[in-house]
């Protein structure tokens, strides 16, 4: 009775493995081959903005929709990169009496303490533009909501802080290209920001 239950056991499972008709195939890890956009460039220059500059062709400027009861959102700007999934979050303040060294340590804090924990690395550049503007480019490295932030400034009228984050979970590896590539707009709105 036991070699019986033996050979019936058996062929079940034999019968289970050749009643699949189709091969096995393996599949590789990876991520998806990303096509990148010729770079060009259009000028954001709206009337009644204290500042101008030049963004991709590819992205779309876009108000703000958040509701501040300050003036000075009225300047806020998103830049959508929905090729990418990516979004510049652009926010502008006038520099006014004894605000300054609040508005850099906001800078500075936005890209230290939310994201030491989480970061591997997180390295800052003093910037100074053709232009005359001034200010601090951070990358953060590991596995950060964003890799890229920056804030920009005359340091005694205008303060404007931009940051670049993707609709994706973190992952430094499979974002890095796409930030690679978009780091380079950055530099380049950077190096065409003009104040009015």
């Amino acid at each position: 009775m036991r070699f019986i239950k033996y050979i019936t056991g058996l062929l079940v499972i034999t019968g289970s493995l050749l009643a699949c008709n189709s091969p096995y195939t393996y599949k590789k890890k990876g991520y998806f081959n990303i096509e990148f956009p010729e770079k060009k460039y259009q000028s954001f220059d709206q009337p009644g903005y204290p500042y101008t500059f030049e963004y991709p062709v590819y992205a779309m400027v876009v108000k703000d929709s958040m509701f501040f009861r300050d003036k000075a959102e009225d300047y806020w700007i998103n830049i959508d990169l929905p090729r990418f999934g990516g979004r510049i979050y652009i926010s502008y303040k006038p520099v006014g009496q004894n605000n300054f060294d609040s508005l850099v340590n906001d800078g500075f804090k936005m890209a230290y303490k939310q994201h030491t924990e989480v970061s591997t690395g997180i390295e800052d550049s003093v910037m100074r533009t053709p232009n005359g503007v001034e200010g601090i480019y951070y990358s953060l490295k590991g596995n950060t909501a964003t890799a890229n932030q920056f804030f920009l400034t005359d340091s005694t009228k205008n303060f404007l802080r931009g940051a670049l984050y993707f609709d994706a979970t973190p992952n430094e590896d499979s974002l890095s290209i796409v930030n690679d590539f978009v780091k380079k707009d950055l530099f380049h709105l950077i190096n065409t920001l003009k104040w009015k």
